[in-house]
């Protein structure tokens, strides 16, 4: 039998070739027919697993609650230490050194990513700003935020705060950050779907360990991680409770 693989449309670009690298490594060490599909955007993504045509997938938190409640994913493990974060940033020369200053009618450059965007929007509050008045400036990648916001063609822009790291450093060098998120317990997880759970924790175990070799360390260096940590049922149904309040 052949199992589908994806991940989340927002993945840094730079590891794209690290997924291709994981999946390989994964299908010799389980012994499975693992195919990875990348899909252009989150619609596309939602639409896969809608129709049950995703068994395992590197998913965003935003997403964990269809996958759990509604298709009956269960999660395996998130990279170790890290946390999904979110960084509000202009340009430069922009005068405005708090969110709190920023002004209804600005163009904000976001892309559809949506635990960021949300983690963002939250960050704008304070500025009495929301949906009904900004101008939202729809962006492809996080580069063409950055690109906007370089431009003079946005006000603000919202990063994935990895992305935003991740920026050369030229470009980084004109803009800055106003705020950045210190939620620190919402994160991407690896999860494995219906079709694979009598399959759970041989590939759970195998994730675990991979870090103890010198190929498995390999891989997960192309993926931009050290090693991977368990996340059980209780901290994946956690995660989804606090974004449904967030999300409120």
């Amino acid at each position: 039998m052949s199992y589908q693989f994806t991940v989340s449309p927002d993945f840094t670009p730079i590891h794209l070739s690290g997924w291709y690298i994981f999946n390989t490594w994964l299908q010799k060490q389980t012994d499975n027919a693992i195919h990875l599909e990348m899909y252009n955007d989150f619609q596309e993504q939602r639409d896969a697993i809608k129709n049950d045509n995703v068994d395992l997938i590197y998913a965003n938190p935003f997403d964990a609650a269809m996958l759990v409640r509604e298709k009956g994913f269960k999660p395996l493990v998130k990279s170790a230490g890290e946390s999904d974060e979110a960084i509000i940033a202009v340009n430069a020369e922009n005068h405005v050194e708090d969110v709190a200053h920023l002004e209804a009618g600005i163009r904000l450059a976001v892309t559809d990513d949506p635990d960021v965007r949300m983690m963002g929007m939250i960050m704008l509050e304070p500025g009495d700003l929301d949906e009904s008045n900004i101008e939202v400036i729809p962006s492809d990648t996080y580069v063409i935020v950055a690109k906007h916001l370089l431009k003079n063609e946005a006000d603000a822009g919202i990063f994935l705060a990895e992305s935003y790291d991740e920026l050369s450093k030229m470009i980084r060098r004109q803009l800055r950050v106003l705020v950045r998120s210190q939620i620190s317990v919402i994160h991407h997880s690896l999860m494995i779907g219906p079709r694979l759970l009598d399959q759970r924790e041989k590939i759970h175990d195998t994730l675990i360990q991979m870090n103890n070799d010198d190929k498995g360390r390999g891989v997960l260096e192309s993926l931009g991680f050290e090693q991977w940590q368990t996340v059980d049922d209780e901290e994946m149904e956690f995660m989804i409770d606090l974004m449904d309040t967030l999300t409120m």
